[in-house]
């Protein structure tokens, strides 16, 4: 049975009604035949049918032991964080996303938790920055906004030898590319908030474990922190969840087309997209992501200003200017101005994210229609560039 398939039948019926869609609990407790004698359920910040739906269908699609849905990535994010003691290290990538950044360093180093950025699209820096006090390797894969790409079963071996836990970031390849747990890592949050839920219309986050005592853990973390997901956002990413799989090959499918046009046009300077023969570990990409690459594509400009990228950001009509990423409409944001605007500049800079870069969320529109309108908005840029360089060589003949 294909995965696809396997997913659409994994949501349950409702055994109560026979609804082929899951009921929404919209209840904050639950009666009890006796003291601590219930069906399941007591209080809805313990558990909630609509949300534990949720929880074992991303759990399936992840091959993981246990799930867990949290009100936004974020709070996902904090919960694997607060598996740490003081004194702990995580080891993360460079390309971080912004709002990962700013939890580690503005929340957890006052807490005594270190965190060593690296490059990890090579394994041997992974190797070398390792130490016997780091406890968690923290991956995306592909990166937010650069799109750089690591080998998850080599970074995975790397941990085990170390005794550190491997959580990967699969945001931007979805459950529907790749699969972080088979390969080795122990621990897969999500951003439902993007492909996941899929049409722009809710704030959501995920933890899958490999086990169930470390999953025990997320849970008790879970009901102790209390940063649960509603039972009608739960019910709104089960109900993108059952389309996934046509989503992310038709944002894949648009994607690849876009990045290979932004490579021929003169505005251009380099185009990030892990389908593309030319991105760097392109080949580890096409062996750990089944079948796409993902819709998001980043480019920078020849013109590598920030008042060049606004420019561009600015002009489209049908790429809309907004944070955020994987929903059906197409949306464009400028980096380092919007969501790593936590980051320091240097640290963006080292890490490939010049203030010209402009990531693009390919959505499900006709990809010709995508492409004409980055088109006419590169295009604009360059007419004003001669119309600037124009004027800059009379005032110099004058």
């Amino acid at each position: 049975m294909s995965n696809a398939t396997q997913l659409i039948h994994s949501i349950p019926v409702d055994p109560l009604t026979g609804s082929i869609s899951v009921p929404i609990y919209q209840t904050s407790t639950f009666v009890q035949d006796a003291p601590g004698v219930h069906k399941g359920f007591d209080y809805a910040r313990s558990n909630n049918p609509t949300r534990q739906a949720l929880e074992n269908v991303i759990a399936q699609l992840e091959a993981g032991a246990s799930g867990y849905a949290f009100a936004s990535g974020l709070a996902a994010i904090d919960a694997v964080v607060k598996l740490l003691e003081s004194g702990d290290e995580i080891l993360a990538v460079d390309d971080i996303y912004g709002g990962a950044f700013r939890l580690f360093t503005h929340i957890y180093a006052k807490f005594g938790i270190k965190v060593n950025y690296v490059d990890t699209t090579d394994v041997a820096n992974v190797e070398a920055a390792i130490t016997d006090r780091t406890k968690l390797i923290w991956l995306e894969t592909p990166t937010n906004p650069t799109l750089k790409i690591s080998d998850i079963k080599a970074i995975a071996s790397v941990a085990k030898a170390k005794n550190a836990l491997l959580c990967v970031d699969n945001t931007f390849a979805s459950p529907a590319l790749q699969q972080p747990i088979l390969l080795g890592a122990d621990i897969v949050v999500h951003s439902a908030t993007k492909y996941l839920g899929g049409h722009s219309d809710l704030i959501a986050g995920l933890v899958v474990t490999a086990n169930t005592d470390l999953g025990d853990k997320i849970k008790f973390i879970q009901n102790a922190s209390g940063a649960i997901l509603s039972p009608n956002d739960s019910w709104l990413v089960i109900r993108g969840v059952e389309t996934l799989y046509l989503r992310v090959k038709e944002h894949s499918n648009n994607a690849l087309k876009v990045a290979q046009y932004l490579q021929t046009h003169p505005a251009v300077d380099r185009v990030y997209y892990p389908g593309l023969t030319e991105h760097y570990n392109h080949h580890i990409a096409a062996e750990q992501q089944n079948g796409g690459f993902g819709g998001v594509v980043s480019f920078s400009l020849r013109n590598d200003t920030e008042l060049a990228a606004r420019k561009v950001v600015t002009n489209t009509h049908l790429f809309k200017l907004a944070e955020s990423l994987g929903g059906v409409k197409s949306l464009v944001c400028h980096p380092a101005t919007m969501t790593h605007k936590s980051i320091p500049s240097s640290i963006r800079q080292a890490a490939g994210i010049v203030d010209s870069l402009i990531r693009l969320s390919v959505g499900l529109e006709c990809f010709e229609d995508l492409i004409a309108d980055i088109e006419q908005s590169l295009d604009k840029l360059a007419a004003k560039e001669i119309v600037q360089t124009n004027i800059n060589q009379s005032v110099w003949l004058s």
